[in-house]
C-alpha cells in the first residue's frame, strides 16, 4: 500500500465517524473482523474487550455514536505497515488514539487494536 491509498482510507474512516455514518463506516471491515479496545469493555460491559464479526462491530459503533454525539475525531497521521496501517487520531474527550488495522488483499480490516492515552 502506498501513501496515497492509506491516507484515502484514513480520511475516508474519519469522514464516516464523523458524519455518524454507519453504513460507510462498516465498508472499512471484513465480514470476520475480530475488533480489540478498551471501549469495548465500557460500551458493552465486555471484559473481554474484543467484538468477533461485522455485524456485532456494527451494533458497537451504533452504540458509540449515540454516547458520543457531538465527539468529532480529528486524524494527525497515518503510519503504514506490511499489510496494515496505523491511525492517529484525537479521539472520544480529546483522548490521543492509535489504532492497528491489518488489512485483507481487498483493504478491509480483519484485525484491529485501539489504544488510548487514558485508560478507558
Amino acid at each position: 500500500m502506498d501513501a496515497i491509498a492509506a491516507e484515502q482510507i484514513a480520511k475516508s474512516w474519519t469522514d464516516a465517524w464523523n458524519n455518524h455514518d454507519v453504513d460507510a463506516l462498516m465498508e472499512h471491515y471484513s465480514e470476520d473482523v475480530v475488533f480489540h479496545s478498551p471501549f469495548v469493555k465500557l460500551l458493552n460491559s465486555d471484559q473481554s474487550g474484543v467484538i468477533r464479526g461485522k455485524e456485532a462491530l456494527r451494533e458497537y459503533f451504533v452504540r458509540g455514536m449515540e454516547a458520543y454525539p457531538h465527539d468529532r475525531f480529528q486524524l494527525h497521521r497515518t503510519g503504514i505497515g506490511v499489510g496494515s496501517i496505523v491511525l492517529n487520531y484525537i479521539s472520544v474527550n480529546g483522548m490521543l488514539a492509535n489504532e492497528i488495522h491489518v488489512l485483507n488483499d481487498e483493504g478491509k480490516a480483519i484485525e484491529v487494536r485501539c489504544h488510548y492515552s487514558d485508560v478507558v
